[in-house]
């Protein structure tokens, strides 16, 4: 299958950017898709051989899943690169200075459709931007 990319501008520095992506406090507040999603648990050891493990679910209980892999490549404020359990890869690019544009390229899984994995994505990312542009008072 063909990698997926989806990407957002957030305006904030790359800084500020980079510690609310990786620090697993903000991570559980924007990593989701709408409200009746949350991620009631994050970890993340961000460095090559470190792992990231994120629960992801509907807040009713009903479906939970663990997303998780170990870290390839880790370049502070430009990109990071990690391995999921089942074997998919995923790249994350960070790229200018304020705002920020981070683009995501992921191997889909073969079980779901592509449309939906890549709008799970980009909702994500959107998730990310409003928390990242709330927390720097951005208009």
């Amino acid at each position: 299958m063909q990698p997926i990319t989806v990407s957002i501008e957030v305006t904030a520095s790359i800084e500020s950017v980079w510690k609310i992506w990786n620090k697993p406090e903000d991570i559980m507040n924007w990593n989701n898709i709408s409200d009746k999603w949350h991620t009631p648990s994050a970890q993340n050891d961000l460095r090559p051989g470190g792992k990231l493990l994120f629960v992801m679910g509907l807040r009713d209980g009903s479906f939970t899943f663990n997303f998780e892999g170990i870290y390839d490549e880790v370049r502070i404020h430009e990109s990071i690169s990690y391995t999921l359990t089942d074997g998919r890869r995923s790249t994350i690019s960070f790229t200018g200075l304020n705002p920020v544009t981070i683009a995501e390229t992921f191997e889909p899984n073969e079980e779901d459709p592509v449309t939906m994995q890549r709008d799970f994505c980009q909702a994500v990312l959107t998730s990310f931007k409003r928390y990242a542009e709330a927390a720097n008072g951005a208009r």
